[in-house]
């Protein structure tokens, strides 16, 4: 008789931090972990993820929502510390958690109806925003400038909505921040394809601080699977390759 699969597909949310941290001390041949380095792990966690924030665009911390336009209002803040990420509004400005960057938008209007319809806006630079002179001036929003701060990230709209576009919304895509390891019995925010360069980043992390000899290896090793979870990393698309014609003589 045949054996029987587990049937389940759920490791990488039952992969504890606890668990990593282990993981990662026994590639640098260290057993017993101790209540310190347990510590000093998941404050490595943290700093790897934040440094991944620095390597592009991760597409599970893709998040879209929708921000209620004011008539006259040309900034919106949202803060990086709280929130659940499920909508956006201008009274309670920390309602999209950890958010880092905006990377599209459209303006909406009549969002929950069947004839609901966009438009896209185009997102500018300070330099840009700069020059327009006057930035309180009502129209219909085509343009926006993201300024980006320690604590929030501020959206600047141009024109700002009047009377007759104040009913719409902005629809937006963010990038979130990963969240943070927190207890040592949580799971990562961090999808299955991730799993083995997270633990191979912290076990090269951990090796500066209690193996050096193998700092260089552990890097190498880290690098390596980083890399092919950012290849599979995204939702790929059709590709059309169309040969150019050529007529000899025209």
């Amino acid at each position: 008789m045949a054996n029987t699969t587990s049937g389940t597909t759920t490791f990488d949310k039952t992969f504890s931090i606890d668990e990593i941290i282990e993981e990662a001390f026994e590639r640098l041949g260290v057993q017993n972990v101790s209540g310190y380095q347990l510590k000093t792990s998941r404050r490595s966690i943290n700093i790897m993820f934040q440094e991944w924030g620095n390597r592009g665009i991760h597409y599970w911390e893709v998040g879209s929502t929708n921000l209620d336009l004011i008539e006259g209002q040309s900034d919106y803040d949202f803060f990086r510390s709280s929130g659940d990420g499920t909508s956006a509004t201008t009274t309670d400005p920390a309602s999209v958690f950890g958010v880092s960057d905006v990377l599209e938008a459209q303006l909406r209007s009549n969002r929950t109806q069947t004839d609901q319809s966009d438009s896209p806006m185009t997102k500018v630079d300070r330099s840009t925003y700069a020059g327009f002179s006057n930035k309180l001036s009502k129209g219909t929003p085509n343009q926006y400038w993201v300024e980006r701060f320690i604590d929030k990230v501020r959206i600047h709209i141009y024109p700002t909505p009047d009377s007759s576009n104040a009913s719409k919304d902005m629809h937006f895509f963010f990038i979130k921040r990963i969240q943070d390891a927190g207890a040592y019995t949580n799971a990562t925010d961090v999808p299955f394809r991730f799993v083995p360069c997270m633990t191979s980043g912290l076990t090269y992390y951990l090796s500066m601080k209690y193996a050096p000899q193998l700092t260089q290896q552990m890097k190498l090793v880290y690098e390596d699977e980083f890399q092919r979870a950012l290849q599979e990393d995204g939702s790929a698309s059709s590709t059309y390759i169309t040969p150019k014609a050529y007529y000899p003589g025209t």
